[in-house]
């Protein structure tokens, strides 16, 4: 499948157009949240556009047409005068001023650099939807990931440990499990991965039922908790999480935060040598967080591991749908590193991928 730029695939993937030819008020809408999302764009912006798609859903677009020429439409809870202006273009055929204008600043990759590994990636492992913390339902997720192109997505929602982000118990794993096989019998041309990221604990196992994670198709294992412990103790606890059978990505393995609205953290104190020998030895990849606030690991620990003989997988850790795009970051910054192409599991064509995934079935 070939890899293509958010831009080269907006159109076609995400303002779907109606029988007349014309833009989808609800697409264009959305659409203007993912450059928005892609952009960093403050939450309250993304959210505007994306409330207002959500009052349109199940609206045919003669009635949101008919709405907006009778007054009706303004008056609409969460259509605002940004809004209104969208829809009342995409209604009328024609593309609206502001997508437009986002379309046109969002022509070049995020990053210039890693431009041979960019081009060379198929997947993502670490995605999120608005069953934990995401902040969209799964398909426009997927959507998302057909926009760019992508040959799979993994769906990596939380473990029920992580409370704060509405983690999924056992029961709703299995129904999110059976969500994206009926996902996938929907023809998209991107196959959505069952996954999860799950809490490795205290004690250094996984927060998730064995029989649960070995139905999955990729498992990221990642601390959240207790990030300042002291070095033999995080130690531990990671290579307990890197020595279970199910682990096949470990997930930002420092813990910082570089910038951002939820401010900076330091990374956590671990043997990085013993935790990366563990990962070599597992065949489990670490993770180059592509969030722009993680930054994680940091390039000394990339080339740590990158000695030590690991696999690598660039990941987005997207929360939203533009923010697969970040992708762009994480294939600049293992590039710098001097990571080699095939070293990175998510430029492997999917059936390469499951052969790894499912190593210790």
């Amino acid at each position: 499948m070939a890899r293509l730029s958010a831009a080269e695939g907006s159109d076609a993937a995400l303002s779907r157009r109606g029988d007349d030819g014309g833009m989808h008020s609800v697409a264009a809408l959305r659409e203007i949240a993912f450059w928005l999302e892609r952009e960093r764009a403050a939450v309250f912006k993304v959210k505007a556009f994306r409330t207002a798609a959500g009052a349109l859903v199940g609206l045919d677009e003669a009635e949101i047409a008919a709405r907006a020429k009778d007054g009706r439409l303004k008056k609409t809870k969460g259509i605002g005068g940004r809004s209104f202006e969208v829809v009342s273009a995409a209604v009328a055929g024609e593309v609206p001023d502001y997508l437009a204008d986002l379309r046109a600043r969002n022509t070049e990759p995020l990053d210039a650099g890693g431009a041979a590994i960019r081009a060379a990636i198929r997947g993502d492992l670490h995605s999120h939807s608005e069953r934990s913390d995401g902040t969209v339902p799964i398909d426009e997720m997927l959507d998302a990931g057909v926009v760019l192109g992508r040959e799979y997505l993994a769906l990596t929602d939380h473990s029920p440990n992580l409370t704060i982000a509405n983690g999924l118990s056992p029961e709703r794993l299995r129904e999110e499990i059976a969500d994206v096989a009926r996902l996938n019998d929907e023809g998209r041309p991107t196959r959505l991965l069952t996954g999860i990221e799950v809490d490795i604990l205290e004690n250094g196992t996984l927060d998730q039922e064995p029989e649960l994670l070995a139905r999955l198709d990729v498992v990221v294992a990642s601390v959240h908790s207790k990030l300042r412990s002291d070095r033999r103790t995080m130690t531990e606890r990671m290579l307990g999480g890197v020595h279970d059978p199910h682990t096949d990505v470990l997930g930002h393995c420092t813990g910082r935060l570089v910038e951002g609205s939820r401010g900076t953290r330091p990374q956590s104190e671990f043997d990085a040598e013993a935790v990366f020998a563990a990962c070599a030895e597992m065949g489990v990849a670490v993770e180059i967080n592509s969030r722009p606030e993680r930054q994680d690991p940091p390039e000394d620990l990339i080339r740590l591991a990158l000695d030590a003989g690991c696999l690598f997988s660039i990941d987005s850790d997207a929360h939203a749908p533009g923010q697969l795009a970040f992708l762009d970051y994480g294939a600049a910054r293992a590039e710098a590193a001097g990571v080699p192409v095939d070293r990175i599991v998510t430029t492997w064509p999917l059936e390469r991928l499951l052969e790894w995934t499912h190593r210790h079935d």
